[in-house]
């Protein structure tokens, strides 16, 4: 069994274990890339209610040099079938903008202040859209290697509210950016 498939299997409180195991990660090593998303820990019919894959993208601002970046909706193919983003009006459908930020700055559970926390709330999501409440820590499943990710969300809703939502980030691409 790969590690992956050690994931994809692994119940909520084994990935929690892996995320607080998990190394921290230099941001400059996710400027400018794109992701392949797997969802963990969600019951089947959540994910078929809304995806088992997704895109996951990280851009440092040539001005305000802050990494920010953007989910990609994508095509429902399976884990290996092919990344084909879903568009809308022929653009690809993005969405729950962030910015990302070390997790030691905001308020999280002690065991996951050497994470990166991929804040939802600063991000450039309308004022009533509810991905403002998400907050994702980051983390390395392997020390000095940022090739494979493991994240979680939170609700922050005047506290930090734990979900079962857990995501796995793999096969980094440069990102290409229109125009």
């Amino acid at each position: 069994m790969t590690d992956r498939d050690a994931l994809l299997a692994a119940s909520n409180k084994e990935l929690a274990a892996r995320l607080r195991a998990g190394h921290p990660i230099d941001p400059a090593a996710l400027d400018d890339t794109a992701w392949r998303g797997i969802s963990l820990g969600l019951p089947a019919f959540v994910e078929r209610l809304s995806w088992k894959t997704f895109r996951k993208t990280f851009h440092r601002d040539p001005t305000t040099r802050a990494l920010r970046g953007w989910n990609v909706r994508m095509e429902q193919h399976g884990l290996d079938g092919p990344d084909i983003p879903r568009l809308k009006n022929g653009a690809p459908l993005e969405f729950g903008h962030y910015v990302v930020e070390s997790a030691a700055d905001h308020p999280m559970p002690r065991d996951l202040h050497h994470a990166l926390l991929i804040h939802y709330g600063l991000g450039a999501n309308p004022w009533l859209d509810p991905t403002r409440l998400l907050r994702d820590p980051l983390v390395a499943l392997e020390p000095g290697r940022t090739d494979r990710l493991l994240g979680c969300t939170y609700v922050h809703f005047g506290a930090l509210i734990p979900t079962p939502s857990y995501f796995l980030l793999e096969a980094p691409i440069p990102l290409v950016l229109p125009g």
